[in-house]
């Protein structure tokens, strides 16, 4: 198509050629993107989809095992990953150890650790 025939377009014309090839443009991409996750699992790929990726779908990981417990509150553990907690960084700050809040393993457990 030649520039001086879109120059001669009304807005309204322009627009509704605008409308068209988005719209033939859209139906391109969603073949092309069809037949691209075509070839994927042919090659035996496990890809995510965009779907996926925006709901943050992530690989499950192992359950940690607690390595430090709360003195003062025994069900509160810290397996050692992440972000430490609440009442470990205020016992820190008070000076205590890390290995003051150690869980320590009993023979048996650290025979079947691994």
């Amino acid at each position: 198509m030649k520039h001086h025939y879109l120059k001669s377009m009304s807005a309204d014309e322009l627009w509704s050629f605008h409308e068209r090839v988005a719209s033939v443009l859209a139906g391109k991409i969603l073949a092309e993107k069809g037949r691209l996750d075509q070839q994927l699992r042919q090659l035996g790929r496990n890809v995510r989809t965009s779907d996926e990726h925006m709901r943050g779908v992530r690989r499950p990981y192992p359950k940690a095992v607690p390595k430090y417990r709360n003195p003062n509150r025994p069900s509160e553990t810290w397996a050692g990953r992440g972000k430490q907690p609440r009442w470990l960084t205020a016992q820190l700050r008070f000076g205590k150890k890390l290995d003051d809040f150690r869980i320590e393993l009993s023979d048996h457990a650290r025979r079947h650790a691994h």
